[in-house]
């Protein structure tokens, strides 16, 4: 007790302690002490593993629902008087908790003041609460969600290890399609580690290229057990991959929401294995009654254009092909005797035109007058005589009559006027 340092010396905060000025670890315990039973009552939720009742009490360990954290509950008999059953493990319980601190071991655990089972209405409640939630965000619309391969070169397959769901889906899928591939990741599928290996398992298979589509496979289970299927981390993981998603957790009572994100619901792993693979022999007779098809189609085709081609041989014309230039040299000859008769009628009018118009002419020329009696008299320079006063007394004139010319003297000039007045 000599050695003791008085209270007064220590350092007054943790911030101010040193090497040369600690505090005994009777103070950091006694501080701890003070400010975690400050700590606010709260209510929390989780799984209880261990359930241990002595004398009344009941001492719990109480793990996180989701990751692997655990603490430690003590129920004291007081309050175990008050609860309606015996607390029990695999439960899934709400707890109104105070931390509390033992400063001699630097033990922490909690104090519960009241202690309720989840009920599996409530359970429904909530998870039907995330479901319209996520649904709200898009998360499960229609058009979100990929198309899966027609056949997959590999197929990522989560499950858990040595499960039925495994060997349900790598049966049928074999049995449907021999040749296909599997990458098969073996996992939790209950518990608290179940979400985060999934989710590792899924991030894994999503970055594989030659993955093609993923199965989250699970044979079922109480809901309890299915729980991790709704998670929404989980959900929203599934909801980010590249590759399509098929869950098959073969549960119809009570959907997990991992159903409703996936781009394909299987109702159990057998259905999803024959979801994913096409079978076969039904493939074989597929390709069997595709040909039979094509070759009844082929052969309507060839008697169809055979029935044609005999249909065009029938005709006239092709049964006996001379008709056709017999026929039209019978019209061509018509047209030739219409085209003679039409241009011999139009070269006699034309004709009878020319001599009409040759009559005309002649009965408009010179020689007509001449031979109507009438003379052209012309001076010596070969001037047409036109007046009298052209011409002096022994002037010689040439005179043209119809038939022939003869030479005259002028000795005689009579006027215009008089010849005028004379006649």
């Amino acid at each position: 007790m000599e050695n003791q340092q008085p209270a007064s010396s220590l350092p007054p905060t943790a911030a101010q302690t040193s090497a040369e000025n600690p505090w005994p670890l009777r103070v950091l315990s006694e501080k701890l002490k003070i400010h975690i039973e400050n700590s606010p009552v709260t209510w929390v939720e989780g799984q209880l593993l261990e359930a241990n009742v002595r004398n009344g009490h009941a001492y719990l360990t109480l793990r996180d629902v989701d990751v692997d954290n655990s603490f430690s509950v003590t129920v004291w008999a007081s309050v175990m008087r008050t609860l309606d059953s015996t607390p029990q493990v695999g439960s899934r319980v709400v707890a109104r908790v105070k931390p509390s601190f033992y400063a001699k071991t630097g033990r922490l655990s909690l104090n519960a003041s009241d202690l309720r089972p989840v009920g599996l209405g409530e359970l429904l409640v909530r998870l039907e609460r995330l479901r319209q939630a996520l649904g709200a965000e898009g998360l499960f619309d229609v058009e979100r969600k990929r198309k899966l391969p027609v056949l997959p070169g590999k197929i990522g397959l989560i499950t858990g290890r040595d499960s039925d769901a495994e060997k349900d889906v790598v049966r049928n899928a074999t049995l449907r399609w021999p040749a296909v591939q599997f990458r098969i990741i073996n996992t939790a599928v209950q518990g608290v580690d179940a979400v985060p290996q999934v989710i590792n398992a899924l991030h894994e298979l999503d970055a594989d290229p030659s993955v093609e589509v993923i199965v989250i496979a699970r044979g079922g289970g109480a809901l309890e057990d299915l729980l991790p299927f709704s998670n929404e981390d989980l959900v929203r993981e599934v909801a980010a991959a590249h590759t399509p998603v098929v869950s098959a957790i073969g549960h119809e009572a009570d959907r997990p929401i991992l159903d409703d994100v996936a781009d394909l619901r299987a109702s159990t792993p057998t259905d999803a294995a024959k979801r994913i693979v096409p079978d076969l022999n039904e493939e074989f007779a597929g390709l069997d009654a595709a040909r039979q098809r094509l070759d009844r189609a082929v052969n309507t085709m060839l008697q169809r254009e055979s029935q044609l081609i005999a249909s065009l041989r029938a005709r006239p014309v092709l049964a006996n092909p001379q008709v056709m230039v017999t026929s039209r040299a019978e019209d061509l000859g018509r047209w030739r005797e219409r085209a003679t008769a039409l241009f011999s009628h139009r070269v006699q009018r034309a004709n009878d035109e020319v001599g009409h118009l040759r009559a005309q002419m002649r009965a408009l020329s010179p020689q007509q007058t001449l031979d109507r009696g009438y003379s052209v008299t012309q001076l010596a320079d070969g001037r047409v005589l036109r007046d009298v006063r052209e011409v002096q007394p022994n002037d010689q004139l040439r005179i043209r009559v119809a038939a022939g010319q003869l030479t005259a003297a002028v000795h005689n000039i009579f006027p215009a006027e008089t010849t005028a007045q004379s006649n």
